[in-house]
């Protein structure tokens, strides 16, 4: 790609080719695309933009790999949805909720899926592999499936039961591991030693994984008119998403996509049973100390944050800050959204919403502020949470008494 220069260590700023590469090898700090922005500004424009695809390749200019070809379900694009009766309900003044719940396999992982895959492609892998807490797995199975690639997907042997249905019906490898995610992950570091010829989206493609989570904020952006919005509320796992978030709003205005200079507050969400990065944050720490994850919200339950650090500094540096709910909490948030705007959100949605209204409260958040809150999974994944409060009103007989006697009509004016 003419506009990508290489690669760059974060932590000691060593410059590696934009190969298959994910970590520094002589201080093990992460590698991050470095991009020629001069390149970038001259190519790109919004009327370019709005002429491309409905999906995230119409930012291919702003992507490290070459949208010819590109392995896309067409993941992007999704609804931001003006959330009037929510906001009227938590005290906000303008409330926006990016819809990623309607991506192809139900999440925002098919971002960051399709821009690793098409550059797993163009260095020569064959093999799709993975480390997953669920929608991972969906999102990888199912893009190998279309690029007609094999894939390996490994997830916790506890996951729910419809990411494993939903990954296993693309006819892959899917193997379930004795552990948690971290555990997972720790095997997948090493398998990645093992077999060099397979692309682990979040081992060695991972620097160019992390790429797509930028379109959420592009997206956004572009939706709102060309105009960053004041604060976002953005869930946290491995941190990469926060991260990815804070650097597209930042590139927008490199390359002379927005007219002023983006001053976009950011805040994490997390599960208190898995809450590392928001304790370090709270306790004023930079180091974040890995948990054994307990939550219902298995989707970001990463006891040991590979992004934690850096997102971190994106919270503070932005003047944001963290939510950290309970499981109850986060119930309350899947069915707060769902009644307020008719979304249905997986358990990382609910960490969002509750997390935005614990903000709110706490005056982290401001009534006068644009707020965009990020929902990232469908909640046909995680059915199992809600189950057992969303029943029917009422059992009856097939008559008109029977409807009567159990059911109070509302009146009439």
């Amino acid at each position: 790609m003419p506009h990508v220069d290489g690669l760059r260590c974060r932590e000691c700023h060593r410059v590696y080719p934009a190969a298959a590469l994910h970590v520094c090898e002589w201080c093990f700090g992460p590698l991050e695309v470095v991009y020629d922005y001069e390149a970038v500004a001259a190519a790109v424009s919004r009327e370019k933009i709005a002429s491309g695809p409905l999906s995230i390749w119409r930012y291919a200019d702003l992507l490290p790999a070459a949208p010819e070809g590109a392995v896309s379900l067409g993941a992007g694009f999704t609804p931001l949805v003006r959330a009037d009766r929510l906001a009227a309900e938590l005290g906000l003044g303008e409330l926006w909720i990016k819809n990623d719940t309607l991506n192809p396999t139900g999440s925002f992982k098919d971002r960051v899926v399709s821009v690793a895959l098409t550059k797993a492609q163009e260095l020569g892998f064959k093999v799709a592999a993975c480390a997953s807490t669920g929608n991972l797995a969906n999102s990888v199975a199912a893009h190998a499936a279309h690029a007609g690639m094999e894939s390996v997907v490994f997830i916790p042997a506890d996951l729910e039961s419809a990411k494993v249905v939903t990954t296993a019906v693309f006819g892959g490898r899917l193997i379930a591991v004795e552990g948690n995610y971290d555990d997972v992950n720790r095997l997948c570091a090493e398998l990645a030693g093992e077999h060099p010829s397979w692309a682990f989206v979040n081992v060695n493609v991972r620097t160019y994984y992390a790429e797509g989570s930028k379109t959420l904020a592009f997206e956004t952006a572009e939706q709102l008119g060309w105009v960053a919005p004041d604060h976002v509320v953005v869930p946290v796992g491995s941190g990469s998403q926060l991260t990815k978030v804070a650097k597209g709003f930042k590139e927008l205005w490199k390359v002379g996509l927005l007219d002023e200079e983006p001053h976009v507050r950011i805040s994490g969400a997390q599960a208190t049973g898995c809450s590392p990065v928001a304790t370090a944050f709270a306790e004023g720490r930079n180091v974040v100390k890995p948990v054994k994850p307990n939550t219902v919200a298995k989707s970001l339950a990463i006891g040991n944050p590979a992004d934690g650090p850096y997102a971190i500094d994106a919270v503070r540096s932005s003047g944001g800050g963290f939510g950290s709910v309970s499981d109850d909490e986060i119930v309350a948030g899947i069915r707060l959204l769902a009644r307020t705007e008719g979304i249905f959100a997986e358990t990382a949605g609910g960490v969002t919403i509750a997390s935005l209204a614990q903000l709110v409260n706490a005056g982290v958040v401001r009534p006068d502020e644009r707020v965009v809150a990020f929902v990232t999974g469908n909640g046909l994944k995680t059915v199992d949470a809600v189950a057992s409060q969303c029943r029917p009103t009422a059992t009856i007989a097939p008559t008109l008494d029977a409807f009567a006697a159990a059911v109070e009509i509302p009146t009439e004016d």
